[in-house]
């Protein structure tokens, strides 16, 4: 019973059941933005509001491509509010929180030449550098 215990506590396996579950809980969010405002929104530009019903029979055969439309728009419609609900704000987010790399290199004080920061001379001016500290 302690490894089961031990196997339930974890981190990977908790992140992970957390994950899934808010996953869940944001795909219902997305499907419903989709579903009650986009798709509602793209049917009163195009004047149709559900393609389901658009077919053609070959031989008593019934084909219903207006049923693929409403996916394909659909998966579009999903895309493009994931890109720009979720992808570009955390974007954003990652380049405002990323730490700036260390410098290596700085200005001579007195010619403005780019030299290394741990000279101790500039190498166009010769003047002395103060000690990188």
């Amino acid at each position: 019973m302690t490894g089961f215990k031990a196997f339930l506590i974890r981190g990977n396996l908790v992140q992970m059941a957390v994950a899934f579950v808010i996953g869940v809980a944001f795909a219902a969010l997305v499907a419903a933005l989709v579903a009650d405002l986009f798709t509602p929104l793209l049917a009163a530009l195009l004047g149709k509001p559900n393609f389901g019903d658009l077919s053609f029979t070959v031989n008593h055969s019934r084909f219903l491509y207006g049923a693929v439309i409403n996916a394909a728009i659909t998966f579009l419609l999903v895309a493009v509010v994931l890109y720009f609900v979720v992808v570009k704000p955390y974007q954003a987010l990652l380049v405002r929180h990323q730490a700036a790399p260390d410098p290596t290199t700085k200005k001579c004080p007195e010619c403005l030449s780019e030299i290394p920061i741990q000279a101790t001379r500039c190498a166009f001016c010769r003047s002395e550098q103060p000690q990188a500290g």
